[in-house]
């Protein structure tokens, strides 16, 4: 199939690019796989995990505030935010499924990393804030606020800043 094999040889192009644009930049990157690349927590930042709908409203909330921040999500529902290493997960987060502080040199899939279940891409990609990595109490507050709200949610309860409801799912 030399469809298929052209395929690899330009997103195995695209995976180096990545890698090299990444350690440019100070993120430090492995190669996993051929067709996956792992950014290392715990040196030059760590990286927050939330699922999907946790994500879409802190990315409202720093929009919102004119805050831009680089943001990536998987094909399984999770968007994770590089944040400032050193941080500690508020209690409140703690039990939270899906949301996972990674610290201490564990290692997250980067984009453009390929899984059976699609692509690791980026939301805002780093690029656009010149690679700085936010501080973790502009991020970690964010989804405190939302999932506050979330678990406190009835008829009257006013929802976070920049929180927007479309349909009745979260």
């Amino acid at each position: 199939m030399p469809g298929w094999d052209s395929y690899r040889v330009v997103y195995g192009a695209e995976l180096r690019a990545a890698a090299r644009e990444f350690a440019d930049h100070g993120w430090p990157v492995v190669e996993s796989t051929p067709t996956s690349l792992l950014l290392v927590t715990g040196t030059a930042f760590d990286v927050f995990e939330v699922p999907a709908a946790i994500g879409r409203l802190v990315c409202a909330q720093l929009r919102d505030a004119g805050a831009v921040v680089p943001v990536a999500a998987t094909p399984t529902g999770s968007w994770w935010f590089p944040v400032e290493s050193g941080a500690v997960l508020p209690a409140e987060l703690g039990g939270v499924d899906g949301v996972v502080l990674h610290t201490a040199g564990a290692a997250v899939l980067a984009p453009p990393s390929e899984v059976p279940d699609g692509w690791v891409h980026w939301r805002v990609a780093p690029s656009l804030t010149g690679y700085q990595v936010p501080a973790a109490d502009l991020i970690l507050p964010a989804a405190a606020a939302i999932v506050r709200w979330r678990a406190g949610r009835h008829p009257g309860t006013q929802r976070p800043a920049g929180a927007l409801v479309i349909g009745t799912r979260f």
